[in-house]
């Protein structure tokens, strides 16, 4: 397995293994030279949303990359100002301009319930709304997969409801401090794949003792082991660096096998750091 190989989703699109992830991540050169860097380092999967306010350099990196656009999968994300069908059509049209692209291969809907619209519009028929709008773009092919993020069970029960087009990807808050099983189960009854962001809990897993052990033990870090974790539970982890020596390194972790017993220590480090909020609670 190498950063190119993919996961085949539940529409038959080809979607690679793992992502580099541009949460966080300043618009400008930073962002731009992050993404030239993951590119460089063999990374095809490039992760960025609207709400990251970054979508312009991304675009830039990509355009500056070298690779053509056809070798790349690029995902991005409506945020939760956008709660009408006509703002969600804009919206669509708003990050492809700023990405520089004629279309994206993922667009998800970032979060399930906004809070400014949780009294009023509700959550169902945003949704619905905002999701109509996403299986148009699908069928002019400005995007060519859609899905969701951080969606609890009942939102997608709720979304398949009036959905001509069912989410092939939901992507959450997964690493070893928070496995959000009940999640996690949901999608693969309902074959949608989980994408992992914040696969290393921004950072803080790589100090539990636990992880380290088993990481020398390999000769691999904290942070490869965590990735490989994802890998094996078949998730599809985004890690996200600014350094392009951590680029390299989070991308090299396919000559790494954990055990059984390995994985299910991995597995017994939930609730060690924090888990993630509530959507349905958030106050964004």
């Amino acid at each position: 397995m190498t950063l190119t190989d993919t996961y085949t989703l539940a529409n038959g699109e080809k979607i690679p293994v793992v992502g580099f992830g541009t949460w966080q991540t300043p618009d400008g050169d930073v962002a731009e030279q992050s993404v030239i860097e993951a590119i460089k380092a063999g990374y095809r999967h490039i992760d960025t949303a609207a709400a990251y306010k970054n979508e312009v350099s991304v675009g830039r990196g990509i355009a500056n990359s070298g690779v053509a656009r056809d070798k790349l999968y690029v995902t991005t994300k409506i945020w939760n100002d956008i709660v009408t069908y006509e703002g969600a059509v804009a919206a669509i049209d708003e990050s492809l301009a700023k990405l520089g692209l004629t279309y994206v291969d993922l667009f998800l809907i970032h979060w399930p319930n906004p809070a400014p619209t949780r009294e009023t519009i509700g959550y169902e028929k945003r949704n619905a709304d905002v999701w109509r709008a996403l299986e148009e773009a699908v069928t002019v092919g400005k995007i060519k997969s859609i899905g969701v993020s951080n969606f609890r069970p009942h939102h997608i029960d709720a979304l398949l409801k009036t959905a001509k087009i069912a989410p092939v990807v939901n992507q959450l808050y997964v690493n070893p401090s928070d496995q959000q099983e009940e999640v996690v189960a949901y999608g693969k009854a309902h074959n949608i794949l989980t994408e992992a962001y914040s696969p290393l809990g921004t950072g803080d897993v790589l100090s539990v003792p636990a992880l380290v052990a088993i990481a020398e033990k390999h000769g691999k870090s904290p942070a490869q082991v965590a990735l490989k974790w994802s890998l094996q539970k078949g998730y599809l982890p985004l890690p996200k660096s600014v350094t392009p020596a951590r680029i390299v390194e989070n991308g090299e972790l396919f000559d790494l096998d954990l055990s059984a017993e390995e994985i299910a220590t991995i597995d017994g480090l939930h609730g060690t750091i924090r888990l993630t909020s509530n959507p349905d609670e958030t106050g964004f």
